[in-house]
């Protein structure tokens, strides 16, 4: 597997990729994409086999009053595909993920997960620990 940052080349293939993770079935379009890459703090790491987009996961790093000013990393939309889950690809790319957090000087890295999915055991073994916060949720209705 090759990691590297996602560009707005890889906005087909991204979006692909995130209509495996969601259940609505609706994704926004390549030009979103491009401005969720433009977004200072933001990277949208992928992990490749060869030339095809195997899992991703978005980053963003936003800024803090507390814990001396230093930012806090927030880990979002984590997928692998169907057909490379179960090979450590999710694991490689939030391990990169976390390591770019700790370079930026991140006091602490953050991840929601959905209840349903079952994925709370895989974020445990990366290092991840829900005694600590309970993560809630409101939506737009």
């Amino acid at each position: 597997m090759r990691l590297r940052a996602l560009s707005a080349q890889d906005a087909s293939a991204a979006c692909a990729l995130y209509l495996e993770l969601t259940r609505s079935g609706q994704v926004a379009d390549e030009t979103q994409f491009a401005q969720v890459l433009a977004h200072s703090g933001t990277t949208v790491m992928g992990a490749f086999d060869q030339s095809d987009l195997a899992g991703m996961a978005t980053l963003h790093i936003l800024p803090n009053m507390t814990y001396g000013g230093r930012p806090y990393g927030l880990i979002e939309n984590v997928v692998t595909a169907r057909r490379h889950q179960r090979k450590g690809v999710g694991r490689l790319v939030l391990a990169r993920l976390i390591d770019m957090a700790w370079d930026a000087d991140a006091y602490k890295v953050m991840l929601l997960t959905g209840t349903a999915r079952g994925a709370q055991g895989f974020y445990r073994k990366v290092g991840f620990d829900d005694t600590d916060k309970h993560g809630m949720v409101v939506r737009r209705r």
